[in-house]
């Protein structure tokens, strides 16, 4: 596995600062060799039994005589079975929430912002499979790991889809490169480059999507997070209120009345800095986290974690901003005295032994413990 800090071989010989400044967001990057001897984390048969698992979130795409098909999980063993003559590739999200090692084949890519991490996705095909030409709104690497993919990709401004397919396949896909990546080569797309992959032989592609929210969406979410947060005072009144020529028309005395009471909503930095550390670090709806059975008593979990340190638990988001710390979608605020620490946990998702540790900063541990939220070593 790559050393975490040989990145001049994962980005081919740039720098991190090279790389920011002349390809992220702005054009595709190959990288033979990103890393070596890298073959992959999983075998097909163990990435379908990951399908198959209740939590898993993975799709299933099958095609036949140029005619696509989408299912998504649940699924069961006897699904991956008996396609016939049809081409077929089977993709799994958040593989990091499963395994330790994707968790750390993801730190490799901590020069971009955890705020920006979405997750590791893992896809396998055989012979002939994928999953048609598409873009992306989102950056991505994609790793190969064993096998062979084909990657041809287009910078084209038509997005024309074809209609009616259950992927968002495009209509008009012309080719402008290809390269064949063998395990351990590494492509870097960026947002809107259209891309289509075809298995070469049995191969599996490991992809690190990075999130781009639409403001849309930030917008109506900042909004919800504001509802329970303002308050405006006073109700609407109308003692000097006239008579209307036509009583269904809104008066422009109710229009003014109502307009200087919604002006009173407000909302600064700090609220926009809470509200993104809440909502960017909220899990996914269908990530669940089990509380320990039978728990540590807080006396047996201070002693473990002074010895042997914590680690976070896989489906754990954690991020930071001035002196407040966002655990998967709650805020704890003005943890000034221990911020350092936490940031520390948040960066490297795991502290060695916790020598001395404050009471304050144990409560909080000790509760993200009860809540499943992380565990001694």
């Amino acid at each position: 596995m790559l050393s975490m800090k040989n990145t001049l071989t994962l980005l081919g010989n740039l720098s991190v600062n090279e790389f920011l400044r002349d390809y992220w967001q702005k054009k595709p990057l190959l990288i033979r060799g990103a890393v070596p001897h890298f073959n992959g984390l999983l075998s097909p048969q163990q990435l379908i039994e990951l399908a198959c698992t209740e939590d898993a979130q993975a799709r299933l795409v099958t095609q036949l005589r140029g005619q696509f098909d989408l299912q998504y999980s649940p699924f069961a063993a006897q699904d991956f079975k008996h396609f016939g003559k049809a081409q077929w590739s089977v993709l799994v999200q958040g593989v990091n929430h499963h395994l330790p090692e994707a968790a750390e084949l993801l730190k490799h890519f901590d020069f971009i912002p955890h705020a920006r991490l979405d997750d590791l996705m893992v896809s396998y095909a055989p012979p002939g499979g994928g999953v048609g030409p598409h873009f992306d709104s989102y950056d991505v690497f994609l790793l190969q790991g064993m096998g062979h993919r084909r990657w041809q990709i287009s910078t084209q401004a038509d997005r024309t889809l074809i209609e009616g397919a259950p992927l968002r396949i495009l209509k008009n896909f012309k080719i402008e490169q290809e390269w064949v990546l063998a395990p351990g080569d590494m492509l870097y797309l960026p947002p809107h480059c259209a891309h289509n992959g075809i298995a070469e032989d049995e191969c599996m592609t490991y992809s690190i999507g990075f999130r781009t929210p639409a403001y849309q969406e930030l917008a109506e979410q900042f909004l919800v997070y504001l509802q329970d947060r303002i308050c405006v005072d006073g109700m609407y009144a109308d003692p000097d209120l006239k008579t209307q020529a036509h009583p269904s028309e809104i008066s422009a005395a109710m229009l003014r009345q109502v307009g200087q009471a919604v002006k009173q909503v407000r909302w600064d930095k700090e609220d926009i800095a809470n509200f993104l550390g809440c909502y960017l670090s909220e899990p996914k709806p269908h990530i669940y986290f089990d509380a320990p059975e039978p728990a540590l008593s807080l006396k047996k979990f201070e002693k473990s974690i002074k010895n042997k340190g914590l680690a976070l638990n896989l489906k754990t988001q954690m991020l930071c901003h001035a002196n407040s710390i966002f655990m998967n979608g709650e805020a704890t605020l003005n943890a000034s005295h221990d911020y350092e620490v936490l940031r520390n946990l948040a960066d490297q998702r795991e502290l060695p032994a916790l020598t001395s540790c404050s009471n304050e900063l144990l409560e909080v541990l000790y509760q993200w413990y009860l809540d499943g939220y992380l565990s001694p070593v």
